[in-house]
């Protein structure tokens, strides 16, 4: 899909608040990039809560729900995870995963903000989320119908946005260290082969492994190119002073 629309991640947080209120985001992303993270933030500082429906798991009646009898009339009763009395956050992640049939049941809840006789509290927000067709990951076209009914927001990695973050989480030193020497390792495209790549999230999990550990064979998480130099980084610290000789 060819987006005009790019954000970081603190970018990100605006356009939910400022768009999110009034139609429903949809945001594209590489596997990893930290989309669902964000979301649960944007949640939290609203004071809601957040409920998370995966759409390569869905069937039709996991969200219009199933059929009883009341009264001599057939009556729909949707899911408890999304029939709730307070407003919430609903997040779709891998809504672009669903088959046609799960995403014609989202039709009326993205659009009209209502599931059969159930209706959205007030104050509630609708955002999508999926990785985009060139990642090779589980991907599906969406219906024009559906995509006319999104906003849509291309989401980037920031290696000085994940910096900030990292300084003020307790981040490991050798890690904040190594992405300021190298922020070009903190995400890489995801590779036509089946391989391991970086993200925000894995690279700091794999280089603390390796940092940790001085050099150990941890490279599950990493690309052959970038582990071999968070493999040395930690002994180069120790035996330097600083990250200069990765």
């Amino acid at each position: 899909m060819n987006l005009t629309v790019t954000v970081n991640h603190k970018q990100l947080l605006d356009v939910l608040l400022n768009v999110g209120l009034i139609r429903p985001v949809f945001i594209w992303g590489a596997p990893g990039i930290g989309k669902s993270a964000i979301v649960q933030d944007f949640a939290d500082s609203l004071g809601l809560p957040c409920v998370s429906l995966l759409g390569s798991q869905l069937a039709p009646e996991d969200i219009i729900g199933v059929p009883q009898i009341r009264d001599g009339y057939s009556v729909f009763c949707p899911p408890r995870t999304i029939a709730r009395q307070e407003p919430y956050v609903l997040f779709l992640d891998e809504l672009n995963a669903c088959t046609s049939e799960v995403q014609k049941a989202f039709y009326s809840l993205i659009h009209e903000r209502r599931i059969g006789e159930y209706c959205l509290p007030e104050g509630s927000i609708v955002v999508g989320a999926g990785n985009r067709a060139q990642d090779n990951a589980i991907t599906r076209p969406m219906s024009s119908a559906l995509v006319n009914r999104m906003f849509h927001v291309e989401l980037t990695a920031s290696p000085r946005l994940w910096l900030e973050w990292a300084a003020a989480n307790g981040i490991h030193p050798y890690i904040y260290d190594y992405i300021t020497s190298r922020p070009d390792h903190l995400w890489a495209k995801p590779p036509k082969s089946e391989e391991p790549f970086s993200t925000p999230p894995g690279e700091g999990f794999s280089l603390e492994c390796r940092l940790r550990l001085c050099g150990g064979q941890v490279s599950g998480g990493l690309p052959h190119r970038h582990g071999a130099r968070g493999a040395g980084f930690s002994p180069a610290v120790k035996g330097q002073g600083g990250g200069k000789a990765v």
